[in-house]
């Protein structure tokens, strides 16, 4: 995993998570707290609100990702660009800025003037965009989206995030964004929940990831809260975010969402990291989808991404004859039985639980349904 340099803000496994508050200066944004046209008092709310709550990093947004609502073009965001600026002068807190845009012309105007980042919700649909970022050596968020400048974020099918998120490469500063949230009326919540379920597949592609859940409808929904109590469901879902593996969490509510992403970093797996002649990387590899995503990056093979992984199973109620029967079916597998007073672990990886049921011969049926059981959840 690459650490990014943001503007001298280091990203990666090696430092704590970073928090991007959120501004506004566009009036149709649907958070009204964060939005501001007023750059004194925009300042004041960035000074006050986020960087002293702890926000690294200040996106500040030129329009409304909304999707009910018509896409502005690149000169209506130079437009109101100079309100952004305006901003950063009256600022008198520290803090990377990041203009959130999908055009190159803006990204450009705005990172000569003083903003030291880019947050493209288009994932380079604007094919200069990674050449102006590039030219700048600017760290820049990549949200996948289709190769389109009015549907940002507007993908359904988690397998179709990854192809999204290559469109016309990375920068060797990108960090990635697999895009939460209702960009599209065909993206469901159960689209968002499970992209959060497989959120650590994102760390195949080794940049660091950001993600932007804070009061999203699928997080609400499980909970049955409004956006204005959905607080506590944000800060759940920061947590594991960040034990998944998630480096920026973009966030309107800096303080609490610091804390949560903290408790997320203080108890998320410990991996080794050694670097050296030959580096050594521990990897965050919990499911076969995990591996695979690694073994892309690599450029081998997938054919062993189920043996990347263990999965233990406990067996309760096995006769004697049971034990004896799954223990030789086990080693001829390839598979750990281990078995003691009050049970039984089955051990191994998808692949040689799968050949259990092949091997297990004179059983019982409540150990042949029990291992078809197991090998059923490892497919």
């Amino acid at each position: 995993m690459r650490t990014v340099d943001a503007a001298g803000l280091e990203i990666g496994d090696d430092h704590p998570p970073r928090i991007m508050g959120v501004l506004n200066v566009s009036k149709e944004s649907p958070y009204k707290p964060s939005v501001f046209n007023d750059p004194s008092e925009a300042a004041e709310y960035v000074d006050r609100e986020l960087i002293d709550e702890g926000a690294d990093i200040v996106d500040i947004g030129l329009e409304s990702a909304n999707k009910r609502l018509d896409v502005l073009s690149a000169e209506d965001e130079l437009d109101r660009l100079d309100t952004a600026l305006s901003v950063l002068d009256h600022v008198s807190g520290d803090a990377v800025f990041s203009i959130e845009t999908r055009y190159h012309e803006v990204a450009e105007a705005a990172l000569a003037n003083g903003f030291d980042m880019v947050n493209d919700i288009c994932g380079f649909a604007d094919p200069k965009m990674p050449e102006v970022c590039e030219e700048f050596d600017a760290a820049v968020a990549k949200m996948a989206s289709p190769p389109d400048l009015t549907r940002p974020g507007a993908i359904e099918e988690v397998d179709d995030i990854y192809d999204a998120l290559e469109l016309n490469g990375f920068t060797d500063k990108t960090i990635v964004d697999p895009a939460f949230g209702g960009w599209s009326e065909a993206k469901t919540l159960e689209h968002d929940r499970e992209t959060f379920h497989r959120l650590r597949e994102f760390r195949g592609y080794g940049y660091p990831i950001l993600v932007s859940i804070n009061r999203k409808n699928f997080l609400r929904d499980v909970a049955g809260r409004s956006t204005e109590d959905a607080l506590p469901v944000s800060l759940a879902a920061t947590s594991m975010a960040v034990e998944r593996g998630a480096h920026v969490i973009r966030t309107h509510d800096v303080r609490e969402t610091r804390d949560a992403a903290l408790i997320g970093h203080e108890f998320k797996r410990r991996r080794v990291r050694e670097p050296g002649d030959v580096s050594v990387e521990e990897l965050d590899v919990t499911t076969p989808g995990d591996a695979a995503r690694h073994l892309d990056r690599i450029g081998a093979p997938r054919d062993v991404a189920a043996e990347s992984v263990t999965r233990v199973f406990e067996l309760e109620g096995l006769a004697e004859s049971d034990r004896e029967t799954l223990a030789t079916a086990a080693a001829d597998a390839g598979a750990v039985f281990a078995g003691g007073e009050t049970g039984a672990l089955l051990v191994g990886t998808p692949t040689a639980l799968r050949r259990v049921p092949d091997v297990v011969g004179g059983s019982s049926d409540a150990l042949e349904a029990a291992v078809e059981t197991i090998a059923q959840a490892v497919r």
